[in-house]
């Protein structure tokens, strides 16, 4: 979906553990402006299963991704590349934000990170370990909990990336 000489957004859909932070630093290198929705609930409120139960999540999230997609529109507008380091897990939420981006007069790519249980769970094992804000406690029960909410991106323009991460 990306034209030359517009502005272009990165849609970044994948289960915890995926790839999508290392990915997207991968694109702050190149000058490409990221936002992360973990990264931010972090700042305001402490660690996930930590800091805060683990079912708070969603109303931690939501007004921070509001704040986010308010964002994006604004640096879209102001024709700067952006990454949305995000899981994006159900497709109206990629629906919404591919609006979002086509209003503001970007342009997105919806990059979906296809990583199998076991290599998830070999990630989070060794990411549970560490403290920072892109390390969300997650056990195998969750992760469980977590596959069968996500709606795998099919049909919706994706470009597939899977475990090479």
């Amino acid at each position: 979906m990306c034209e030359a000489g517009q502005v272009t957004v990165w849609l970044l859909v994948g289960l915890t553990g995926s790839g999508k932070t290392t990915f997207a630093s991968r694109l702050v290198a190149r000058g490409v402006v990221r936002l992360s929705v973990d990264e931010e609930v972090f700042a305001q409120h402490g660690r996930y299963g930590i800091d805060y139960h683990e079912s708070e999540w969603p109303k931690k999230e939501a007004p921070v991704v509001e704040e986010i997609y308010r964002r994006l529109v604004g640096l879209v507008e102001a024709d700067r590349d952006v990454v949305l380091d995000a899981a994006l897990w159900r497709r109206t939420e990629r629906d919404k934000v591919k609006e979002l981006v086509e209003a503001a007069g970007g342009t997105w790519r919806l990059i979906y990170f296809d990583v199998s249980r076991d290599e998830l769970l070999r990630r989070l094992a060794e990411r549970n370990r560490r403290e920072d804000a892109n390390a969300l406690l997650v056990t195998p029960e969750a992760l469980d909990d977590f596959i069968a909410r996500f709606e795998v991106p099919s049909g919706e323009g994706e470009e597939l990336l899977s475990e090479t991460l």
